[in-house]
């Protein structure tokens, strides 16, 4: 598996999945393609090498004129960044993401700001954001339905993980676009995290976004970062531990040591997924959810 090569889902019809390269890296940032009667991407990348996900729709034999809809699963950078490149490369696609997230695409300003002070030093990675035309875009609510033809996106707000957020099920294939609302999947060594940015994280709303997949209960979910996996409820049950556990043991160790850069860099310290990632994401990764725990322990 490399940065740029294209996927099937297994066991569903007309999905596809690219890596985009994210940061990168390869299995961290992955963009879906719905090759229905009316073709969609689910979610876009950071802007950077939004080429390959153009290479990907041409490589699965979708014509750029063709695409109907682009669906940021919300507004951070990481899944909406290259929306407004690929909103440009293909003219008749519609752009739909939770009405929250809207007015941050259309106009990026607040969104890049908030971005470079979350993302730090990784933003060297990133594209600034183009805009997307008022008049290509569309708000998405709780309980909307997007007809692709012959599949159906049935559209549930998770904005635990921020206001923004949806996910997408795909109806037909038994599939569930997560965004981040599921965390982080890491495919090589199969093994589920936490995503706890700043500064809209919010733990009890990331439980109940939980146990919204628990109702849905799919076949499978598409995880933003990275790709495909069969669902599992006992996974949802070892994410909800996850997410319980890593706000417990920030809080713990804000107690202990009373410094938050001193608790950054326990955890920075500690971190184990530099053979998964690189050292550098590794930290990065690391430090930018702890910063999101201590933002909401602040709100509490």
């Amino acid at each position: 598996m490399a940065i740029g090569d294209v996927f099937t889902v297994d066991g569903c019809s007309e999905l596809h999945y690219v890596d985009t390269g994210m940061y990168d890296t390869a299995e961290y940032g992955a963009v879906y393609i719905l090759d229905a009667d009316r073709p969609a991407l689910i979610d876009t990348g950071i802007g950077t090498r939004y080429e390959n996900i153009l290479d990907a729709l041409d490589e699965v034999g979708i014509a750029r004129d063709e695409l109907s809809y682009i669906l940021p699963t919300h507004a951070h950078l990481d899944h909406a960044g290259g929306t407004g490149y690929l909103a440009d490369a293909c003219p008749n696609a519609t752009v739909l993401t939770h009405e929250i997230g809207v007015p941050h695409l259309i106009d990026p300003e607040r969104l890049v700001a908030g971005t470079k002070a979350a993302v730090e030093s990784q933003w060297e990675y990133y594209a600034e954001p183009k805009p997307v035309p008022e008049d290509r875009i569309e708000g998405l609510s709780d309980g909307d339905e997007i007809d692709c033809g012959n599949h159906t996106l049935a559209v549930h707000h998770a904005p635990g993980h921020a206001p923004h957020q949806v996910m997408f099920h795909d109806r037909e294939n038994d599939a569930l676009f997560t965004g981040d609302a599921a965390g982080i999947w890491i495919p090589s060594i199969e093994t589920i995290r936490q995503t706890s940015p700043p500064s809209n994280f919010d733990l009890e709303a990331c439980l109940a976004d939980v146990e919204t997949i628990r109702e849905i209960d799919p076949d499978v979910l598409c995880f933003g970062h990275f790709g495909p996996r069969e669902y599992d409820e006992a996974l949802m049950d070892e994410y909800e531990r996850i997410l319980e556990e890593w706000v417990a043991d920030i809080e713990s160790a804000r107690a202990e040591l009373g410094d938050d850069e001193a608790v950054i860099e326990r955890f920075v310290e500690r971190s184990d997924m530099a053979e998964a990632w690189s050292e550098r994401k590794a930290s990065a990764e690391e430090r930018l959810n702890v910063r999101g725990v201590l933002a909401y322990l602040d709100q509490q």
